[in-house]
C-alpha cells in the first residue's frame, strides 16, 4: 500500500511521501475501530486502495465518512476498480450511520476530478486549510 501513496503523492504535490510515515498512517488506520481500508488485488499484488475514517459532523448531527487515499496503480486503471473501491468505502460509512461522505482531491489532478463527478460526487464552496500541529 506504500508504493500506492508514493504513486499518489507524485500527483498531490500538497504530500511528500516518507514510507515509514505513510506505514504508521496505514497501521493506525487499520488498529481503527472508526476507519477502514480496502484493497484491489490482481494475482497477490495490491494494485488499488482506499481508506474511510468516521468523523462526527455538527452540521449533519450524525457521522461523516472521511474519504481518503483513493488510488489505483496506473498499469491497472479504467477497469473498474477505482469504482468499486470507492463504492465499497462509501458503503461501509452509510452502514456505521454516516450521512454524508466528503473528501478532498487535488485541484490539479483533472482526471480524479473527472472520476469523482462520474460518480455524482459534487464540488462545494468550501477550501481546504491546514497547518502543522
Amino acid at each position: 500500500m506504500t508504493r500506492l501513496l508514493q504513486e499518489l503523492f507524485a500527483v498531490e504535490t500538497e504530500f511528500e511521501f516518507d514510507e515509514e510515515k505513510q506505514r504508521c498512517g496505514l497501521e493506525m488506520l487499520l488498529d481503527s475501530p472508526t476507519a477502514g481500508i480496502w484493497v484491489a488485488d490482481r494475482r497477490g499484488r495490491v494494485v488499488g486502495m482506499v481508506a474511510v475514517q468516521l468523523v462526527v459532523s455538527t452540521a449533519e448531527g450524525a457521522f461523516s465518512g472521511w474519504l481518503e487515499d483513493l488510488v489505483v496503480s496506473s498499469a491497472y486503471r479504467r477497469r473498474g476498480l477505482g469504482k468499486a473501491l470507492l463504492k465499497s468505502a462509501v458503503n461501509w460509512a452509510q452502514d456505521q450511520g454516516a450521512s454524508r461522505i466528503q473528501l478532498l482531491a487535488d485541484s490539479r489532478n483533472v482526471p480524479a476530478l473527472i472520476f469523482y463527478r462520474r460518480q455524482e460526487w459534487l464540488q462545494t464552496n468550501m477550501i481546504a486549510l491546514r497547518r502543522k500541529a
